[in-house]
């Protein structure tokens, strides 16, 4: 009997749950579960930024700052796979194209452009989709903006799940894109038919395939460990798709505007990185030859060229047509030792690397003095926004003295806390080498330090874009630290984590607050003049330079 109970005793018991073998503890940190949660997370915080961004972007319902290049560039590529040419003074192309005359503004041949066609190309393509809706129309304001909405839409979502990822948390990953979201800079180049924002896009959307990558890499490893394999004797790792798709998106970046080229490096060293440190924590002794030949040299091909086959590639609409500025320079160039059926394409390449003398000389030789110039120190600061519309006669104020204005700024909480998450991140990458404050702080590094090269170039505080996202990360990684999220340690008592939590309370609040006070100076809503000048702290955000005259 007491055998009978005692056995039957233990098997109402419960098994413990395996405990993960200590590779897999050390490499692949629990997902949050269940992922559809994730999931649903992003998808709402996606959705809420798509409402943000919808809402009234087609005011003004014209033509401003510089959509006049992109918005026409775009319509030449629909019409003839490169830019083209439009008319000039007296005749004014701008406002043929948001009146609907469209057959009327183009003149002459291709057109000399000093970006890469790829982000034209996605402001085209958003053209055609607008259209196609039921309530859509081509060539409307809505039309040559909503592929920028799509793209700020989409940047937010893969904030979302990068962050979740890296923090193994749905609550951090959900705040990284609500940040993303009410940033005023990422709001104001969401809606107007610029670069920038696909710019960023491919940025982070490559950094996401790395970090998964990332992740699938060590998982791979874990495996062959628990089915017996010495982890210090793996060699190759299998197919690496997602790297593979990071040189996609890389390309991608690069095709929208060659400043891509500096993240790029950045997170091709990143990659390597993350590898030799992989099969260095797997127990390999010296793993530099089979890290030298099994990952490094792989990465090079699978980013560096596969970006540069995806970025000649953008340039289809071009070499495959006849009438792209700098097309024939080379005709008759081709070496005569070529056969017949080469001459062609080689004819096309060597003017396709003319062109890009040309570029590179424009971009090496530029000068202005634009009221808005910054240089890259002011950025983070927020010290000179760019006032991309201003309407001093605008209706819709019950005091009748009523303006409309764009300002693109970012949402000063944001950038201002970023200084301070960034101080953080250092110390502790310093102290403790965490891969994440890491790679968030290369990220940072790839889109901010390379522009101190470059003083006498003039340059804009829409060019700090593409860190945004990382920027975000060292926030929301900063508010973990804070409360404490995923650690045990006895250090983080339940006072300290509610004191984390009242933290993280006030900071969002504080970014929501802001954002709701600049949006009607963001989002060319009617104020009256008194309350614009309000919400615009100092001069220098109103006037720019001329306000340090």
């Amino acid at each position: 009997m007491t055998t009978t109970a005692f056995s039957s005793e233990v098997e109402s018991t419960p098994p413990a749950p395996p405990r993960p073998s200590p590779l897999r503890a050390r490499f692949l940190p629990a997902d949050p579960t269940p992922a559809w949660i994730a999931w649903l997370g992003a998808v709402l915080v996606a959705a809420f930024a798509g409402a943000l961004r919808f809402v009234g972007f087609g005011e003004p319902p014209r033509i401003y700052f510089d959509e006049t290049y992109y918005a026409k560039d775009a319509y030449g590529l629909l019409n003839y796979g490169y830019e083209h040419e439009t008319v000039e003074e007296p005749v004014d192309a701008d406002a043929l194209l948001q009146d609907g005359a469209t057959a009327d503004i183009f003149t002459g041949g291709g057109d000399f452009i000093v970006h890469p066609p790829v982000g034209k190309w996605m402001i085209a393509l958003g053209d055609l989709l607008w259209g196609a809706l039921p309530f859509g129309e081509s060539m409307t304001p809505e039309a040559w903006r909503f592929a920028s909405v799509l793209a700020g839409i989409a940047s937010v979502l893969i904030l979302v799940r990068v962050a979740t990822r890296m923090t193994r948390s749905v609550l951090l990953g959900c705040t990284a894109g609500v940040i993303l979201a009410l940033d005023g800079l990422h709001f104001t180049l969401s809606r107007v038919a610029m670069l920038d924002i696909f710019l960023t896009l491919w940025i982070l959307a490559g950094f996401a395939c790395l970090v998964i990558d990332r992740d699938k890499t060590r998982e791979r490893l874990v495996r062959l460990a628990e089915a017996g394999v010495d982890a210090a004797s793996v060699g190759w790792l299998g197919m690496r798709w997602w790297r593979l798709a990071a040189g996609l998106c890389f390309g991608l970046a690069v095709g929208t505007k060659w400043s891509a080229l500096f993240f790029i490096a950045a997170f091709g060293l990143l990659t390597v990185a993350w590898d030799y440190g992989a099969r260095s924590s797997a127990g390999q002794k010296r793993p530099g030859l089979r890290w030298l030949g099994f990952d490094a040299i792989p990465a090079f091909v699978q980013t560096v060229m596969v970006a540069g086959i995806v970025y000649l590639v953008s340039w289809s609409g071009w070499l495959f047509t006849r009438g792209g500025y700098n097309r024939d320079y080379a005709d008759g160039l081709a070496p005569d030792f070529l056969p017949g059926f080469l001459a062609a394409p080689v004819e096309a390449l060597l003017s396709l690397w003319n062109y890009h003398t040309r570029m590179m000389g424009f971009h090496e030789n530029l000068s202005s003095d634009h009221t808005y110039i910054s240089q890259p120190w002011e950025w983070i600061i927020m010290r000179m926004p760019v006032m991309f519309h201003y309407n001093g006669e605008a209706v819709g104020c019950p005091s009748g003295d009523c303006v409309t204005s764009i300002v693109s700024i970012g949402t000063p909480v944001v950038w201002w806390l970023s200084i301070l998450a960034l101080t953080v991140l250092v110390g502790w990458w310093v102290t403790f080498r965490d891969w994440r404050a890491g790679a968030v702080l290369l990220g940072v590094a790839a889109g901010w330090l390379p522009w101190f090269a470059f003083p006498d170039r003039p340059m804009f505080l829409f060019y700090a874009l593409p860190m945004l996202p990382f920027l975000v990360l060292a926030i929301v990684l900063m508010l973990g630290l804070v409360m404490g999220a995923g650690e045990e340690s006895p250090r983080f008592s339940p006072y300290l984590r509610a004191l984390g939590g009242i933290v993280f309370g006030v900071v969002m609040l504080l970014i929501i607050a802001h954002f709701a006070y600049l949006y009607p100076v963001l989002a060319a809503y009617p104020l009256d003049q008194e309350m614009w000048d309000e919400r615009l702290w100092f001069r220098v955000w109103i006037y720019g330079r001329d306000a340090l005259a």
